[in-house]
């Protein structure tokens, strides 16, 4: 089965209303296993494919994930556009606990990731300078209206390494950047969806003020918790309205990506390097 929407956030999101499971496809890429296996089925009259970033139980770290694998395994069935959805710390007074941010830039603070497929003698460089696909962002937007959530239209997110949150110092200098909010997982995502030519947007769903505030020492695990089931109550309102607003065409830049970053002349590109990329590059070696 074929599927044009993919979702990746928690694995709460499987069992929302609407949502018609058909199959799970556990899968292998050039890169590895996935987080874990992709639920396929039908929400909105639309085929989606759900994976869970963490994987059920949530048992990967954000530094232990294979985001490259996560990625290709959406590309593998037939993914056209991902909406991540993602808890952050809110960096900004105006970002409250269960309000919801749709960022559209990226500030990377992690070590050493790979937030690439390409290497092994094949380069390409895609132009990032507006990680977020536009149109999915707005279809993303109006949904979090339609469903009654406060949502904000634009915005930087942080990515940090983690696992361990930020110090206060640290906290206190990102607010200083004008960051807005602080998450752990969605920038090699953007990067790699970029690459695979898939349309990505973040719905960063705020638990809680980080450090830099003055009643964060007051907020217990519970609090934070409570945020948690709640902003998955929430996310799959979202996630439904988003799905059956969902336009037939994409207007955007997202599908050709790679049109003109392949800088590799294509007669030294390693043929065991096109073979592994071929389902993302396969159409420009023709």
């Amino acid at each position: 089965m074929q599927t044009g929407i993919g979702i990746i956030g928690g694995s709460g999101l499987y069992s929302m209303p609407g949502f018609e499971v058909h199959e799970e496809r556990v899968l292998e890429t050039p890169w590895g296993a996935p987080s874990d296996a992709y639920v396929v089925g039908k929400l909105a009259g639309k085929e989606v494919a759900f994976l869970s970033r963490h994987g059920r139980g949530h048992r990967l770290s954000p530094s232990e994930l294979n985001f490259r694998a996560n990625i290709y395994g959406m590309k593998m069935v037939g993914v056209e556009r991902i909406l991540s959805l993602s808890a952050v710390g809110s960096l900004k007074e105006e970002h409250k606990p269960l309000d919801f941010v749709l960022p559209d830039q990226f500030v990377d603070r992690t070590r050493g990731r790979v937030s690439t497929f390409f290497g092994e003698g094949l380069v390409a460089h895609i132009s990032f300078a507006h990680p977020i696909c536009p149109q999915l962002a707005q279809v993303a937007h109006r949904a979090a209206q339609a469903a009654g959530i406060t949502a904000k239209l634009g915005g930087t997110y942080l990515c940090m390494e983690g696992p361990a949150f930020s110090t206060l110092a640290e906290s206190k200098l990102y607010r200083g950047w004008g960051m807005d909010v602080i998450g752990m997982t969605n920038l090699q995502e953007a990067k790699l969806a970029r690459e695979a030519e898939i349309c990505y947007t973040t719905i960063a769903m705020v638990t809680d003020y980080d450090c830099w505030h003055a009643e964060h020492d007051a907020v217990t695990v519970n609090d934070i918790i409570a945020n948690l089931m709640k902003n998955a109550e929430n996310a799959a309102k979202v996630v439904a309205e988003a799905v059956a607003r969902m336009p037939e065409a994409r207007s955007c830049k997202c599908g050709a990506a790679l049109s003109h970053a392949i800088i590799t002349d294509r007669k030294v590109a390693p043929d065991s390097t096109r073979k592994k990329l071929d389902l993302l590059i396969g159409k420009y070696f023709v």
